[in-house]
C-alpha cells in the first residue's frame, strides 16, 4: 500500500506544475547603467548565464532576470495610494500576465526562444520608497515577483507566450 505522505507529495508536485493557460510577456525593461531610468524595449536577447543583453545587472547569479506580475500593478498602486504604477518604476525586467510568476519559482519556463528557471522571490529594495512614495517598500512586499536565470539563450519579444515546462522536461 502506498505511503499517504508520498501520495500527497506527488499530488502537490503535480498541482504546482499545472497552470491554467500560458502567460504573456507584456513589457521588457533594461537598466543600461547605474542610477538611470529603465528603458522599455519591444524585444531583447536572453544570454545564458548572464541575463538580458544591455541590462547592467546581466551577470552570473540567481538575479539575472527579474519578473513581476502585471495583475499586481494595480494592487501595488492601491497599496501606495497611487492611481497607477508603470513598470519602469518597479525596476523589474519583465512584466508578464496570465500566469502566476510566483508559481514559476523552482520551475523552468519558456519565453520566446529562451528558457529560464525561476530562482526565488525578488524582494523590494529601499529605492521603492523614492519611486513609489512613502510606503512604497511595503506596497511591494509580496508583489515583487521573482528572479530567474537564463538556461537557454534566445530572443524574447512583447506578446510572447510564457509557458511552464513540464517537470519531466526539467
Amino acid at each position: 500500500m502506498p505511503n499517504r505522505f508520498a501520495l500527497e507529495a506527488a499530488t502537490l508536485k503535480s498541482l504546482m506544475a499545472r497552470h491554467a493557460a500560458p502567460g504573456r510577456l507584456e513589457w521588457i525593461g533594461l537598466r543600461p547603467a547605474r542610477e538611470v531610468p529603465m528603458v522599455a524595449r519591444g524585444h531583447a536577447a536572453a544570454v545564458v548565464g548572464h541575463g538580458l543583453e544591455g541590462d547592467r545587472y546581466a551577470h552570473d547569479g540567481k538575479r539575472q532576470v527579474t519578473l513581476v506580475q502585471a495583475e499586481h500593478l494595480p494592487v501595488i498602486a492601491a497599496l501606495c495610494g497611487r492611481g497607477a504604477v508603470v513598470p519602469e518604476l518597479l525596476r523589474r525586467n519583465l512584466v508578464v500576465s496570465g500566469i502566476s510568476v510566483l508559481a514559476l519559482k523552482n520551475q523552468r519556463f519558456r519565453i520566446g526562444a529562451a528558457l529560464f528557471e525561476g530562482m526565488g522571490p525578488c524582494e523590494p529594495c529601499s529605492k521603492m520608497e523614492a519611486a513609489l512614495g512613502a510606503g512604497g517598500y511595503n506596497a511591494m512586499r509580496g508583489h515583487g515577483g521573482i528572479c530567474a536565470r537564463v538556461l537557454v539563450g534566445g530572443g524574447i519579444a512583447l506578446g510572447d507566450a510564457v509557458v511552464a515546462e513540464p517537470p519531466e522536461a526539467a
